[in-house]
C-alpha cells in the first residue's frame, strides 16, 4: 500500500459499511468519532473505509484514531510506525495510550483472559473519548464476531445474546458503534489482502488459543456439513424470530409454595 495515495476501498466492503450506517443511525452531523486501532486487519480497515465514506457524507465529521497498549510486551519493542503511517496517510490524527495491565489481564481469578482484555481496552478508549469530548467510539467488530459472541454466550455462560451495532454508555454518555456490522471476515481478509496493509501482529500471547478461537472452529465444522448454519445463527440473532424458550427460573419461595400446593390438594369428587 502506498504512503502517498489512499488506497481504493472494495466495493463489498464500502456497500456493507453504507447499509450498517444507515439502517442503524450510526453517523450524525457534528458527530466526533474516536475509532479503536489494535493495528489488525479488521480495525485497519476500518479507519481506511470510515475515513474514505465520511467524506462524502452530506455533513461534517471527525475522525480521530486511538491504540491501547496493554503491555504485553516491554515498552521498548513497542512499535506503532505502521499504525502512525497508516493514520497519516489517511489524515486522521493518531493516539496512543500504554497501561501495564498484562499480567491483570492474564492471571485474574475472577475473569477469563480475554474478557479482562476486552473489559480494560473497552474502559480505557470510553474514558478517554469521554474526556477528549467524543461522543462516539467506533469498534471493528464485524457479523463473523457478532455471531461468535451469540454462541459464546450461550454455551459459556447461558446467556442469549450478542453485542449491537449501535450502544450508548450511560456511564460515559458515549454510543458505541460498529460500521462493520454487516460485513464478512472473509470479505476482510480478502479486501486487506488486495489493498496491501501493512499488519501489526499480536502481541497477545494467548492469540489463536481462546474461546472464541474454539467457537470459531466449530462454526466453520459445522458450516462444511451445512452451508446454511452461519445464516441460521444470525437469523436467531435477529428480534422478533419466533422462539420458544422455556419460562424463567422461579424464585425459591415461590417454587416452595407451589410444591406445597400441589401435594396439598385434596382430591375433588
Amino acid at each position: 500500500m502506498s504512503e502517498k495515495k489512499f488506497p481504493v476501498i472494495p466495493e463489498i466492503i464500502i456497500k456493507g459499511m453504507r447499509k450498517a450506517i444507515v439502517e442503524f443511525d450510526l453517523l450524525e452531523p457534528g458527530d466526533r468519532i474516536l475509532v479503536g486501532l489494535s493495528g489488525g486487519k479488521d480495525s485497519s480497515l476500518l479507519l481506511l473505509a470510515l475515513t474514505h465514506l465520511t467524506r462524502y457524507l452530506p455533513f461534517p465529521v471527525e475522525l480521530e484514531a486511538i491504540h491501547i497498549d496493554l503491555g504485553f510486551q516491554p515498552a521498548d519493542k513497542a512499535d506503532y510506525s505502521m499504525m502512525e503511517r497508516l493514520c497519516a496517510m489517511a489524515g486522521v490524527p493518531f493516539q496512543r495510550e500504554r497501561q501495564e495491565l498484562s499480567d491483570d489481564i492474564l492471571h485474574n481469578p475472577d475473569q477469563n483472559p480475554c474478557s479482562r482484555c476486552a473489559y480494560w481496552r473497552r474502559a480505557l478508549i470510553h474514558n478517554y473519548a469521554r474526556n477528549h469530548g467524543f461522543n462516539k467510539v467506533a469498534f471493528a467488530h464485524h457479523l463473523d464476531d457478532a455471531v461468535e459472541t451469540y454462541l459464546m454466550g450461550l454455551l459459556y455462560s447461558g446467556q442469549l445474546g450478542t453485542f449491537l451495532p449501535k450502544t450508548f454508555l450511560d456511564r460515559t454518555g458515549v454510543t458505541v458503534i460498529r460500521p462493520m456490522a454487516y460485513l464478512r471476515e472473509k470479505d476482510i481478509r480478502g479486501a486487506v489482502k488486495k489493498m496491501e496493509i501493512p499488519l501489526m501482529p499480536s502481541p497477545c500471547p494467548l492469540d489463536g488459543y481462546t474461546q472464541r478461537s474454539k467457537v470459531k472452529a466449530l462454526i466453520h465444522d459445522l458450516c462444511r456439513e451445512n452451508p446454511m448454519v452461519f445464516d441460521h445463527l444470525v437469523s436467531g440473532m435477529r428480534e422478533g424470530k419466533r422462539q420458544h424458550l422455556w419460562p424463567e427460573v422461579l424464585p425459591r419461595p415461590v417454587q416452595r409454595q407451589k410444591n406445597l400446593d400441589f401435594w396439598n390438594r385434596e382430591t375433588k369428587e
